[in-house]
Protein backbone atom coordinates (compact mmCIF):
# COMPACT_ATOMS: atom_id res chain seq x y z
CA UNK A 1 0.00 0.00 0.00
CA UNK A 2 0.91 3.52 -1.00
CA UNK A 3 2.10 6.82 0.96
CA UNK A 4 -1.41 7.64 2.29
CA UNK A 5 -1.63 11.15 3.42
CA UNK A 6 -3.35 14.20 2.47
CA UNK A 7 -2.34 17.81 0.96
CA UNK A 8 -3.50 20.52 3.56
CA UNK A 9 -6.70 22.77 1.62
CA UNK A 10 -4.30 26.31 1.94
CA UNK A 11 -1.34 24.11 0.20
CA UNK A 12 -3.50 23.62 -2.79
CA UNK A 13 -4.76 27.34 -2.96
CA UNK A 14 -3.91 29.97 -5.18
CA UNK A 15 -1.09 30.55 -2.68
CA UNK A 16 -0.05 27.01 -2.73
CA UNK A 17 3.62 27.37 -4.52
CA UNK A 18 4.39 30.16 -1.66
CA UNK A 19 3.40 28.12 1.19
CA UNK A 20 5.43 25.16 -0.66
CA UNK A 21 8.64 27.86 -1.10
CA UNK A 22 8.20 28.89 2.54
CA UNK A 23 8.29 25.01 3.96
CA UNK A 24 11.14 23.87 1.62
CA UNK A 25 12.79 27.49 2.67
CA UNK A 26 12.22 26.69 6.41
CA UNK A 27 13.10 22.82 6.25
CA UNK A 28 16.45 23.58 4.16
CA UNK A 29 17.52 26.95 6.28
CA UNK A 30 16.88 25.04 9.37
CA UNK A 31 18.77 22.16 8.77
CA UNK A 32 21.61 24.04 7.37
CA UNK A 33 22.02 26.03 10.54
CA UNK A 34 21.34 23.11 12.85
CA UNK A 35 24.14 21.90 11.15
CA UNK A 36 26.44 24.42 10.73
CA UNK A 37 26.39 24.68 15.18
CA UNK A 38 26.52 21.00 15.62
CA UNK A 39 30.08 21.31 13.74
CA UNK A 40 31.22 24.29 15.32
CA UNK A 41 30.61 23.33 18.83
CA UNK A 42 31.86 19.86 18.26
CA UNK A 43 35.18 21.62 17.24
CA UNK A 44 35.14 23.13 20.35
CA UNK A 45 34.44 20.43 22.95
CA UNK A 46 37.11 18.56 20.87
CA UNK A 47 39.72 21.32 22.05
CA UNK A 48 38.20 20.94 25.92
CA UNK A 49 35.78 23.54 25.47
CA UNK A 50 33.03 22.45 28.24
CA UNK A 51 29.52 23.00 26.91
CA UNK A 52 26.57 22.45 28.65
CA UNK A 53 24.00 21.05 26.78
CA UNK A 54 21.70 23.98 28.16
CA UNK A 55 23.66 26.25 26.57
CA UNK A 56 24.64 23.69 23.41
CA UNK A 57 20.53 24.29 22.68
CA UNK A 58 21.10 28.11 23.53
CA UNK A 59 23.78 28.79 21.11
CA UNK A 60 22.40 26.28 18.17
CA UNK A 61 18.51 28.51 18.28
CA UNK A 62 20.81 31.62 18.87
CA UNK A 63 22.62 30.89 15.32
CA UNK A 64 19.64 29.76 13.58
CA UNK A 65 17.92 33.52 14.47
CA UNK A 66 21.73 35.39 13.84
CA UNK A 67 22.13 33.97 10.44
CA UNK A 68 18.75 34.05 9.07
CA UNK A 69 18.80 37.72 7.91
CA UNK A 70 22.15 36.83 6.07
CA UNK A 71 22.59 33.31 4.75
CA UNK A 72 18.97 32.72 5.07
CA UNK A 73 18.63 35.48 2.31
CA UNK A 74 21.10 33.34 0.34
CA UNK A 75 19.30 30.50 0.46
CA UNK A 76 15.84 32.31 0.01
CA UNK A 77 17.44 33.53 -3.21
CA UNK A 78 19.59 29.78 -4.11
CA UNK A 79 16.54 28.07 -3.85
CA UNK A 80 14.53 30.32 -5.55
CA UNK A 81 16.34 30.01 -9.00
CA UNK A 82 17.17 26.36 -8.59
CA UNK A 83 13.59 25.44 -8.30
CA UNK A 84 12.38 28.26 -10.93
CA UNK A 85 14.96 26.43 -13.40
CA UNK A 86 14.06 23.41 -12.14
CA UNK A 87 10.52 24.06 -12.78
CA UNK A 88 11.02 25.34 -16.08
CA UNK A 89 12.45 22.26 -17.23
CA UNK A 90 9.99 19.98 -16.02
CA UNK A 91 7.66 22.04 -17.49
CA UNK A 92 9.47 21.49 -20.92
CA UNK A 93 10.05 17.52 -20.51
CA UNK A 94 7.60 16.39 -18.52
CA UNK A 95 9.65 13.03 -18.45
CA UNK A 96 12.52 14.73 -15.76
CA UNK A 97 11.37 13.38 -12.39
CA UNK A 98 10.15 15.79 -9.24
CA UNK A 99 13.01 14.48 -6.86
CA UNK A 100 15.30 16.77 -9.46
CA UNK A 101 13.96 19.63 -7.30
CA UNK A 102 15.92 18.06 -4.38
CA UNK A 103 18.86 17.88 -6.61
CA UNK A 104 18.76 21.70 -7.67
CA UNK A 105 18.25 22.72 -3.80
CA UNK A 106 21.53 20.46 -2.90
CA UNK A 107 23.26 22.26 -6.03
CA UNK A 108 21.42 26.06 -4.87
CA UNK A 109 23.22 25.11 -1.39
CA UNK A 110 26.66 23.93 -2.54
CA UNK A 111 27.11 26.50 -4.73
CA UNK A 112 26.62 29.13 -1.87
CA UNK A 113 28.97 27.40 -0.25
CA UNK A 114 31.75 27.14 -2.78
CA UNK A 115 31.30 30.58 -4.60
CA UNK A 116 31.76 32.64 -1.28
CA UNK A 117 35.18 31.55 -0.65
CA UNK A 118 36.45 32.63 -4.29
CA UNK A 119 34.40 35.83 -4.85
CA UNK A 120 34.94 36.87 -0.86
CA UNK A 121 37.56 35.21 0.29
CA UNK A 122 35.25 34.10 2.95
CA UNK A 123 33.88 30.88 4.40
CA UNK A 124 30.16 31.76 5.70
CA UNK A 125 29.86 29.27 7.94
CA UNK A 126 32.51 27.87 9.90
CA UNK A 127 30.37 24.82 10.03
CA UNK A 128 31.01 24.29 6.44
CA UNK A 129 34.62 24.44 6.38
CA UNK A 130 35.11 20.68 5.81
CA UNK A 131 34.22 18.52 2.98
CA UNK A 132 31.33 17.07 5.61
CA UNK A 133 29.97 20.41 6.80
CA UNK A 134 29.76 21.37 2.86
CA UNK A 135 27.85 18.01 2.41
CA UNK A 136 25.84 18.81 5.24
CA UNK A 137 24.79 22.24 3.69
CA UNK A 138 23.90 20.17 0.12
CA UNK A 139 22.05 17.71 2.27
CA UNK A 140 20.11 20.42 3.76
CA UNK A 141 19.08 21.90 0.56
CA UNK A 142 18.59 18.60 -0.87
CA UNK A 143 15.93 17.61 1.98
CA UNK A 144 14.07 21.65 1.14
CA UNK A 145 13.92 20.32 -2.44
CA UNK A 146 12.08 17.35 -1.61
CA UNK A 147 9.54 19.04 0.73
CA UNK A 148 9.39 21.60 -2.24
CA UNK A 149 8.27 18.87 -4.19
CA UNK A 150 6.37 16.21 -1.96
CA UNK A 151 4.01 19.55 -0.68
CA UNK A 152 2.92 19.45 -4.90
CA UNK A 153 -0.60 17.94 -4.57
CA UNK A 154 0.34 15.44 -7.15
CA UNK A 155 3.39 14.74 -6.25
CA UNK A 156 2.02 11.38 -3.70
CA UNK A 157 1.79 9.09 -7.19
CA UNK A 158 5.25 9.11 -7.96
CA UNK A 159 6.07 7.16 -4.91
CA UNK A 160 2.78 4.51 -5.14
CA UNK A 161 3.80 0.92 -4.48
CA UNK A 162 1.91 -1.92 -5.24
CA UNK A 163 3.97 -3.95 -2.61
CA UNK A 164 1.75 -4.71 0.91
CA UNK A 165 3.45 -4.90 3.56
Amino acid sequence: MGANYNIPQFMQSKYGLLWRFAAAFFASFTLASVAHSQFVLTRLTEIQVQIPSADWLRMTVEDWLGLLPTYGSLVAIGLLIAFTLTGFLRKHYRSLPGWLYGVAGFTALLVIQLSLQPIMDITLLAGARSAMGIACQGLAGFVGGLVFYLLKPRARQHFRTSARF
